[in-house]
């Protein structure tokens, strides 16, 4: 299987080789010597363990015929069996003109081996095979100079070329204090600023944030690789100056890179690389504007391209987007405008967050194009008047430059925007119509970047506690809310007892109570989240159509007035946990822990009193409810009502009684409440 994916990866890669051989495959060990049955092609080194056979033939007519290796002096019985390019141990069947890799058995190695060989057991006859060089180095990640810089504080460790397209920096250190610093590559003698900009180790092209003492793996761009650079560099734009750099060596024995190389064709003159994993282009022709968007993201992923909110920086606040996604077969662009940064809900009878244009009496104005998902890319085209007769969108200008947002994120249960995870945090500027057409887009690289292990899941199951306190706070990217419901996420989620989004054993018959502080402001579209209790596992309720709350069952936190519209009873004050100003939203996955990334958090909480939600589950309740949000969806989880204590749980359930720091917490935290 490992095999198997390292050949895709190889095969499906359109890397830049080193020479005009093609893509580079490794260390060249020699073709195969052919004796029978057809057998013919060549073999590179990929790195220590792993063989990659190239224009492979065997007319597979063996009896008992393997990939056999050995150390003796020349092919016989005294060997072991290769596993073929699945990962088997099988007789070999035919193969034409085939490229795979192998993976020597048992962590062997191809220093440990002398020869290399298709035999067949039965017979006892080599029919081809090929001698592994005395002395023969496989490649392997190189150490080169380290980077000391004259200013900004700059310095590695030391500095490790991974692969063809990986750069190591060991132990990185630089102040952020350039205006216009990046990651750079390019030819010649020394760095200048023609070049490349590097994303960095999330794929950004935001200019260089602060590092200290950090280990981070570098992605050379598009189809580059290491054999066609001379230098690495961090370059400040704003003053052309290199503030650091190291000169890669020639001839690299380093494995081949395993990053897929995808490249994307845009027939539009002006293309903008964004993101390491997203580009828009665009043309003006008359008075309207064809944009076409292109990002590699997952199926239920969307992109989102507008204009600012604001003429003199990047921001999302009243900007005017295109959130453009493919559902199946069928590609949307709907136009959107930010009125607040929610996902849109109607407050004291205004909507208000991230909003349709026709949910706020505007008009749709994006026409769509094409829509077409290649190669794990989304590529959707759209046109747009430059000057719009909806009074909500934006202009587009043919003079001067304008302020851009954009972002990728997921969709929710209802295809709508959920809070982005991919976001720039820079600002952006544009020239939509200059006198020579612009492109600094390259070929789109898919390389899975480690998430990490998500947070253990809170789960509270303990007999003696009546009362929970229920606060918000950050959701906490990948690991966290999505992790532990499976859901997709907005900005906040709830944290009861402390815990981020635990899920509850509540027994029947006895009384509980939630200290509910999410807020009790009705015109905050961000702060204002009354606890309700239903059968639905996403919550906001005040969203949903007349119908679609017809079908939820309501069983605590819900009240009708005499028209029968549903108000909530439970809204507190707001007490919240957010990050500290220096802190970015983006990193949140590099915390191991919920318990790390919880103390790196700035709480809070308002002046008056929390709301109180008072209930007792009955024998008409379902096994499984819900807390959420009454206006907000995906903010909560699950509640397992049960008849006893002492009842057997499934082990499929995995949940452990809450420590005595969690019930601790609880009780300072209600303790704080009380006096204050």
């Amino acid at each position: 299987m490992i095999s198997c994916v390292i050949l895709v990866i190889l095969l499906c890669s359109s890397v830049f080789s080193q020479d005009d051989e093609g893509p580079y495959k490794g260390k060249f060990i020699g073709k195969l010597n052919s004796y029978h049955h057809q057998v013919s092609g060549d073999v590179y080194a990929v790195d220590k363990y792993t063989l990659l056979l190239t224009s492979f033939n065997y007319d597979g007519n063996g009896a008992d015929t393997f990939f056999w290796a050995g150390a003796a002096n020349r092919p016989g019985p005294q060997g072991f069996i290769v596993p073929d390019s699945r990962g088997k141990t099988n007789v070999l069947d035919r193969y034409f003109n085939k490229d795979f890799t192998l993976v020597l058995p048992e962590k062997k190695k191809i220093t440990d081996i002398k020869w290399f060989a298709i035999y067949d057991i039965w017979s006892q006859n080599t029919f081809g095979d090929i001698y592994i060089p005395e002395e023969f180095e496989p490649p392997v990640a190189q150490k080169v100079s380290q980077i000391t810089g004259k200013t900004n504080s700059i310095s590695t460790i030391s500095i490790e070329i991974l692969d063809a397209k990986q750069i190591k920096l060991i132990g990185f250190t630089y102040d952020g204090k350039a205006k216009d610093a990046y990651f750079w590559v390019g030819v010649g003698a020394q760095p200048v600023s023609k070049g490349f900009k590097v994303p960095d180790e999330y794929g950004y092209l935001d200019s260089l944030k602060a590092y200290k003492n950090k280990t981070i793996i570098l992605e050379i761009p598009g189809d580059l690789t290491i054999f066609n650079i001379d230098w690495f560099s961090i370059f400040d734009h704003d003053t052309n100056t290199n503030l650091g750099s190291i000169i890669i060596p020639e001839a690299l024995n380093v494995p081949p890179s395993l990053v897929k190389v995808t490249p994307q064709k845009d027939d539009l003159p002006n293309c903008m690389q964004l993101h390491k994993n997203f580009q828009v282009s665009w043309e003006i022709f008359g008075p309207a504007i064809t944009i076409q968007l292109a990002g590699m993201v997952d199926e239920n992923e969307y992109l989102a391209f507008g204009i600012s909110g604001s003429k003199e920086q990047s921001q999302m606040i009243g900007a005017d987007v295109a959130v453009a996604y493919i559902n199946g077969y069928q590609g949307f662009v709907t136009d959107y405008n930010i009125i607040a940064l929610t996902p849109c809900v109607k407050v004291l009878g205004q909507y208000k967050g991230v909003c349709k244009d026709s949910v706020l009496g505007g008009q749709e104005n994006n026409q769509l194009n094409t829509a077409v998902r290649e190669n794990g890319i989304n590529i959707i085209t759209y046109r747009r008047s430059l000057i719009s007769s909806d009074e909500s969108d934006k202009e587009f200008p043919l003079e001067g430059s304008i302020y851009i947002v954009w972002a990728i994120g997921k969709l929710d249960e209802n295809n709508e925007p959920a809070f982005h995870d991919v976001y720039p945090k820079t600002n952006i500027s544009v020239e939509l119509n200059p006198k020579e057409p612009k492109k600094s887009c390259y070929a789109f690289t898919r390389s899975e970047r480690e998430v990490g292990e998500p947070w253990s899941k809170g789960q509270i199951f303990d007999k003696t506690i009546r009362v929970f306190t229920s606060t918000i706070g950050p959701s906490g990217a990948k690991k966290g809310y999505q992790a532990i419901t499976g859901h997709t996420s907005t900005a906040l989620a709830w944290y009861i007892n402390g815990l981020l989004a635990p899920e509850i054993w509540l027994r029947r018959g006895l009384t509980y109570v939630f200290k509910v502080n999410g807020g009790n402001d009705p015109h905050s579209p961000e702060y204002y989240h009354p606890l309700i209790i239903t059968d639905d596992p996403h919550g906001g309720y005040d969203r949903l159509t007349d119908v679609a709350q017809s079908k939820v069952r309501v069983l605590a936190g819900v009240e009708y007035s005499r028209r029968g519209r549903p108000r909530p009873t439970a809204s507190g004050r707001l007490c919240v946990s957010k990050h500290k100003s220096n802190h970015d939203r983006r990193l949140d996955d590099d915390f191991e822990s919920f318990k790390k990334f919880n103390r790196s958090l700035e709480w809070s909480c308002e002046t008056g009193d929390p709301g109180t939600l008072e209930f007792t589950p009955n024998s008409t309740w379902p096994d499984i409810v819900y807390y959420n949000s009454f206006t907000q969806a995906n903010m909560g989880w699950k509640i397992r009502v049960i008849d006893s204590f002492n009842q057997r749980v499934s082990s499929s359930a995995n949940f452990y009684t809450v420590n005595i720091c969690v019930l601790c917490l609880s009780i300072l935290l209600n303790y704080f409440f009380v006096i204050e």
